[in-house]
């Protein structure tokens, strides 16, 4: 697949994720098959007052991932600047956020608040295209509620201020996660613009991804919650795409192996005290559904010494 110069090794993407996609959780899904993946949501004002805490969600690997950094806010100049303080060679694109549903990102007129403001959007889109060389994509919903749905204006207001693709998740703000993704509004986009056009929402297997190429001939499939705790996810989708088949589940031992790798990057990155504590909802997502699982998520819950966490997912997963 092709976003303006950039070539991305398939069209199966994983979302920016807020608290999930930092690069660890990266590099393994990157590993497994996605395409292209994005960091977590990084706030344009934070980078331009040098905030140590988003400096820290901005850790990459040059090489094991072709990455989006996704940013959020309001000011074009601010977004601009702040994208080319950041950028360097291990970054690929830069994708901006106009879906975030959450409260305090809404009511500071960021994230979907943006979708009640389309020309705010072109001017923004304008404002980094002109400051970046790497391709600039948008991240969109429906829109901000049953009664302004205006994802068609603002994909083709975006395309004419110079974005490279277009990704569309099927809810309004209002809906944040709940009920289900319209994936009608993603073929409407897609008939409305000549960018590519990236599907996402209610993708959780191989014959979801399919079905929703096929359904709203979109360019490429956005990830998310089905990648939690399920980096496998987009290994399976391209070998379903490619051979119609739907390879074996990971068994225990593979589920542990990855566990245990994810953990050890977490502690390279930040730290045991840290690193233990995010391991917890990423254990509780790996093992759902699995024999013993319950018993380790409430262990896991319990344990405060990073050296007893490889011991308990030996003894109870693979007892």
């Amino acid at each position: 697949m092709k976003i303006n110069q950039l070539n991305v090794k398939n069209n199966i993407f994983l979302a920016p994720l807020a608290g999930v996609s930092d690069r660890p959780f990266r590099v393994l899904c990157y590993e497994q098959g996605a395409g292209l993946v994005y960091t977590e949501m990084i706030s344009a004002k934070a980078i331009a007052y040098d905030n140590q805490k988003t400096k820290d969600m901005l850790v990459t690997s040059e090489g094991t991932e072709t990455l989006g950094i996704q940013i959020f806010g309001k000011e074009p100049g601010i977004m601009a600047e702040s994208a080319q303080k950041i950028d360097h060679a291990g970054i690929a694109l830069f994708d901006i956020n106009l879906g975030c549903p959450v409260p305090k990102v809404v009511n500071n007129g960021e994230g979907s608040a943006l979708m009640k403001n389309p020309k705010l959007i072109g001017d923004i889109v304008e404002a980094m295209v002109k400051r970046l060389s790497k391709p600039v994509t948008v991240k969109i919903r429906k829109g901000f509620d049953a009664n302004h749905v205006n994802a068609v204006l603002v994909a083709k207001t975006a395309e004419a201020s110079g974005a490279a693709a277009i990704t569309v998740h099927g809810r309004t703000r209002e809906q944040y996660y709940s009920g289900h993704a319209d994936w009608d509004i993603i073929r409407a986009v897609k008939e409305a613009v000549d960018i590519p056009v990236i599907g996402n929402g209610d993708v959780f297997n191989a014959k979801d991804a399919k079905r929703m190429l096929e359904e709203t001939g979109c360019d490429g499939v956005m990830v998310a919650r089905g990648a939690q705790g399920n980096p496998w996810i987009f290994y399976e989708i391209n070998h379903y795409l490619k051979t119609g088949l739907i390879p074996n589940r990971p068994d225990t031992e593979m589920i542990v192996e990855m566990i245990l790798r994810h953990k050890e990057a977490m502690v390279e990155d930040k730290g045991s005290y840290i690193a233990l504590r995010e391991m917890r909802k990423h254990v509780a997502w790996y093992t759902k559904g699995l024999k013993h699982g319950a018993r380790l998520r409430q262990v896991m819950n319990q344990i405060v010494d990073i050296h007893e966490f490889d011991k308990m997912i030996h003894e109870i997963l693979l007892q």
